[in-house]
């Protein structure tokens, strides 16, 4: 409300500055937060990033050598899982936006399924993993290919169905973000394709997904850092206490996050451990960044492009 004088009253004014105050101070909050977490996890471990720590494996229960078999067992978990759940989740939005009609039953049904798979507790998809991917698919795969279900090559847990069980976590997220990228895509340009006699599948391929690829790469680093950090969710399907550094699709791997969840709860020092723990996130963090700015990166070279 204005006053004669062409001004915000009093009341209006002291609103809108502890408005102003509020949303500061939450923002210094959430940097404040950031900058604390990461001073202590570097003061604490940096000493401790020795080539050594990154190059060998851990040895006398995790108590000494290094950490390499879990990074490179990270590192491949999050690469598959982004293959595996990243085309799966265009897919479904391309057919979500692009073809299925919004009052049908069946794309309201997956619209649910999307919204309930994005609530369920990561250790429901741990257990759900071990089911379905272990126990159903891979003892089925045994008896196709080996002609026996107790074969324990595709039956058992593995990297494969730890990267499978979370690009099933990681699906609603890549839907969601590639789906909203398919949205900002003006619609001028679909009809403009069509008119030029172009088929609705040429039109998506040639000119809605070239146009939201940027959308879709933003899909794929949210999955990332969904992904890279969940330990929960593979918890039973495959990570292993300690692990040789070349594991293959069918064997146990080491992950940093269950490497770090043994330190702080089944250490035998635990005052020893602890400088461990706070090297280990900070490999664990910096192996996420290096990810998700590897996929920033292409997404601006992409939008740089003419």
């Amino acid at each position: 409300m204005l006053t004669f004088s062409g001004h915000l009253a009093p009341h209006k004014r002291v609103i809108g500055f502890f408005a102003v105050l509020v949303a500061a101070f939450a923002a210094v909050a959430i940097l404040g937060l950031l900058v604390s977490m990461l001073g202590t996890f570097t003061i604490g471990g940096l000493p401790h990033l020795t080539w050594t720590f990154l190059t060998e494996a851990p040895r006398n229960s995790n108590m000494e050598g290094g950490i390499f078999p879990a990074i490179i067992g990270t590192a491949l978990l999050v690469l598959i899982m982004t293959l595996l759940g990243v085309p799966v989740g265009t897919a479904t939005a391309v057919y979500l936006n692009e073809y299925a009609k919004q009052s049908s039953v069946f794309a309201r049904s997956v619209r649910f399924a999307v919204n309930t798979l994005a609530g369920v507790p990561s250790i429901v998809f741990g257990l759900f993993g071990v089911g379905f991917f272990v126990q159903f698919l891979g003892k089925g795969l045994d008896g196709a290919v080996y002609g026996d279900t107790n074969a324990k090559v595709f039956g058992e847990e593995s990297l494969l169905w730890c990267s499978a069980t979370l690009a099933v976590l990681t699906l609603p997220v890549v839907i969601v973000a590639v789906e909203e990228a398919l949205r900002a895509v003006p619609r001028e340009l679909r009809e403009a394709s069509l008119a030029l006699g172009a088929t609705r599948w040429q039109t998506i391929r040639r000119v809605v997904l070239p146009n939201s690829l940027t959308g879709i790469l933003t899909g794929s680093i949210l999955a990332v850092g969904r992904g890279a950090g969940e330990v929960a969710a593979i918890l039973f399907v495959g990570v292993a206490y300690s692990m040789g550094s070349d594991p293959g699709l069918t064997e146990k791997f080491m992950h940093l996050g269950y490497h770090l969840y043994v330190l702080a709860t089944q250490s035998p020092d635990v005052e020893k451990a602890l400088p461990l723990q706070y090297a280990t996130t900070l490999v664990l963090l910096a192996l996420t960044f290096l990810l998700n700015f590897t996929a920033i990166y292409i997404r601006s070279r992409l939008r740089a492009k003419p």
